[in-house]
C-alpha cells in the first residue's frame, strides 16, 4: 500500500461520471441500457414513481452518485475505472461515512452563484450522511489559482485576505445553518457532520524545504507542464510565474493533510478544477497508497457563454450587502426556459418527480412562470434564510405590482436595497406642500414650465400611483406611507426615495 503507484490517465473526450451513472443506475433498476433521449413527462412521472418503490435498492447501489449524476450535479469523477468499481460499494448504507471536501479561495469577500454547485455537491453528501469539509484558501490565494487565465492575478496582501476569509467563511456558515434549519426535516436520517477550516493553519506552518523535500519530490514537473492552462501561459509574453506555477502543488497539499488528518477521500470541485484535483490524487496516493477521487461539478455561465465571477465582472453575489435578496431572487426568476429545468435539477432538492410536475404545470400555463418562481424562491432561501427570501417577495410586489402595502412593510435596508443606485432626500413635510414642490425639492424635476409639464403629462408617480395634477397636496397615507417614505417615480426608470423627518 505505501508502494508508488501509477497514475491513471482520464482518456480525452471520455468523463467517467456517465459510465458511473449507467452502473449505478442498472444496480438500482433506474437504467436498463445506455444513455437515451428523457422520455415524455408523463413516462418519467411514471418512471420516478417506480424509482420510489425501489429507493431502498438505488440506496444500496450508491443511489448518491446516481442521483446527481442523473440530476447533472456530478460531471466527471476521477479516476474512471476505481471509482466505478469502489465508489458505490464505499457509499453503501451501513459503512463508515466518508469524507469529502471542496476549496474555496478568498479572492473576494463573499461567495458568488458560481460558488453555489460545489457547496450543493457537498450538502448532497452530507445529506446522504457523510461529514464535508469546506476549506477556505487563506494560504492559497496569496498565490492565485492560474487555471483557466490569461494573466496573473494581482498579489493581494496578507491583510487583504485574512479579511476576505473571514467573509467566506461567513457566508459558508450561513448556507450551512439555512441548509440544516430550512431544508433538512425530521426523519430524514442523519445529516452528516460539516466542517470549517482554513488551509492558512497548516500550509503557513509547513517549512518551505519540508515541502520541497516531501510533497515535492512526489509531483512530476512533466505532468504540471503538459496541462493546458501551463502551456498556454508559458507561450504567453507575459509567462508564468514560480507562484503561479506551485498553486497546483500546495492545492494537492490540502488534499494530502485533509486525508492524513480527518480522513478525506473525495475531493470536489468546479470543472476547471480537474488539473488541481489530479495533481491531489497524484499526492495522496502517492505518500499513503489510499485510493482517493475526485469529482466535478459543471461551471455556471451567462447567456454570453461567460463563466459567472468576480474576474469576468458578471458575479451574482451571496453577500446582501453586494447582491441583495431581491436581485439574487430576480436572477434566477429571468432564467429561461431553456435552463430552468436543468437548474432546478442543479440549484434545488426538490424530487425529480417534483421537478416534473412542475414542468408539466409550466407547459399548460408557461405565463405564470412557475418553475422561475420556484427556483428563485428555493435559492434564496438557502442564501438568505425565510426573512431573506420574504424580502425578495416583499420588493417584487414593491417594485413591480406597485404593492402600497408591500411598500409600508420595507425596511430601510430593502429601501437602499431595491433602488440601489436611485438617490434619496431628507425633507420636511411643510404645511400645503404639494406635488410640484415635491419633485423640485428632490431635484427630480427641472425648474420652469418644462417640470410642471412632466406631471401634468402623466410622468410622476407617487407610491405607484400616478400623479397628473401638480398642485395635489400631500397626504399621510397616501403620498406619505405609514413608515414616514415616499417613493417618487420619474418617467419608467427614475427613483427618488423621499424620507419625511419630523412626521
Amino acid at each position: 500500500r505505501g508502494q508508488p503507484r501509477p497514475v491513471p490517465s482520464l482518456p480525452r473526450g471520455k468523463m467517467a461520471a456517465p459510465a458511473l451513472r449507467r452502473r449505478c443506475g442498472r444496480a438500482a433498476g433506474l437504467w436498463g441500457g445506455p444513455l437515451r433521449a428523457p422520455p415524455p413527462l408523463p413516462l418519467r412521472r411514471r418512471a420516478h414513481q417506480q424509482q420510489q418503490q425501489q429507493q431502498q435498492r438505488a440506496r444500496g447501489a450508491g443511489g448518491l452518485l446516481a442521483a446527481q449524476c442523473e440530476r447533472g450535479l456530478f460531471q466527471e469523477v476521477f479516476p474512471a475505472q476505481s471509482a466505478e468499481e469502489q465508489l458505490p460499494g464505499l457509499l453503501e448504507p451501513g459503512r463508515p461515512p466518508l469524507t469529502a471536501y471542496c476549496g474555496f479561495d478568498p479572492t473576494a469577500d463573499s461567495l458568488h452563484v458560481g460558488h453555489l454547485l460545489p457547496v450543493m455537491g457537498l450538502l448532497h453528501f452530507q445529506r446522504a450522511g457523510h461529514n464535508v469539509i469546506a476549506v477556505v484558501g487563506g494560504a492559497t490565494a496569496r498565490l492565485g489559482d492560474p487555471s483557466g487565465r490569461e494573466q496573473a492575478r494581482e498579489a493581494p496582501s496578507a491583510e487583504r485576505v485574512r479579511e476576505q476569509a473571514r467573509g467566506l467563511r461567513a457566508g459558508l456558515e450561513r448556507l450551512f445553518g439555512n441548509h440544516r434549519e430550512l431544508f433538512w426535516g425530521a426523519g430524514g436520517g442523519r445529516l452528516g457532520r460539516a466542517e470549517l477550516l482554513d488551509n492558512a493553519c497548516w500550509l503557513g506552518r509547513e517549512p518551505l524545504l519540508d515541502f520541497l523535500g516531501g510533497a515535492g519530490g512526489r509531483l512530476r514537473m512533466g505532468t504540471l507542464l503538459s496541462r493546458q492552462s501551463c502551456q498556454a501561459r508559458l507561450r504567453s509574453p507575459e509567462g508564468m510565474s514560480l507562484a503561479e506555477f506551485l498553486y497546483p502543488a500546495l492545492q494537492a497539499y490540502d488534499f494530502l493533510h485533509l486525508h492524513r488528518h480527518h480522513g478525506c477521500r473525495v475531493q470536489l470541485g468546479g470543472a476547471d478544477q480537474m488539473g488541481n484535483i489530479m495533481s491531489g490524487y497524484e499526492l495522496v496516493t502517492k505518500m499513503t497508497g489510499t485510493d482517493v477521487f475526485g469529482i466535478t461539478v459543471p461551471l455556471i455561465t451567462s447567456t454570453t457563454g461567460d463563466k459567472l465571477g468576480k474576474t469576468a465582472g458578471n458575479a451574482v453575489w451571496l453577500n446582501r450587502d453586494k447582491t441583495s435578496p431581491f436581485e439574487l431572487y430576480q436572477f434566477f426568476v429571468r432564467q429561461q426556459d431553456n435552463v430552468v429545468e436543468k437548474y432546478l435539477k442543479l440549484f434545488t432538492f426538490l424530487p425529480l418527480e417534483e421537478i416534473d410536475h412542475i414542468m408539466e404545470m409550466h407547459a399548460k400555463e408557461p405565463e405564470k412562470w412557475g418553475p422561475q418562481k420556484r427556483l428563485a424562491a428555493e435559492v434564496t432561501k438557502l442564501v438568505h434564510g425565510r426573512e431573506g427570501l420574504e424580502s425578495a417577495k416583499r420588493c417584487t410586489k414593491a417594485l413591480y405590482y406597485s404593492s402600497v402595502e408591500a411598500l409600508e412593510a420595507m425596511s430601510d435596508q430593502e429601501l437602499q436595497e431595491l433602488f440601489r443606485q436611485a438617490p434619496s432626500a431628507e425633507l420636511m413635510l411643510e404645511p400645503g406642500m404639494n406635488v410640484l414642490d415635491l419633485c423640485r425639492k428632490a431635484n427630480a424635476i427641472p425648474d420652469g414650465p418644462s417640470g410642471y409639464q412632466k406631471i401634468t403629462d402623466g410622468g410622476v408617480s407617487i407610491n405607484g400611483n400616478r400623479v397628473t395634477n401638480p398642485e395635489t397636496v400631500l397626504i399621510l397615507g397616501q403620498h406619505i406611507l405609514k413608515n414616514g417614505v415616499s417613493l417618487l417615480r420619474i418617467g419608467k426608470k427614475n427613483y427618488y426615495i423621499i424620507k419625511w423627518l419630523q412626521l
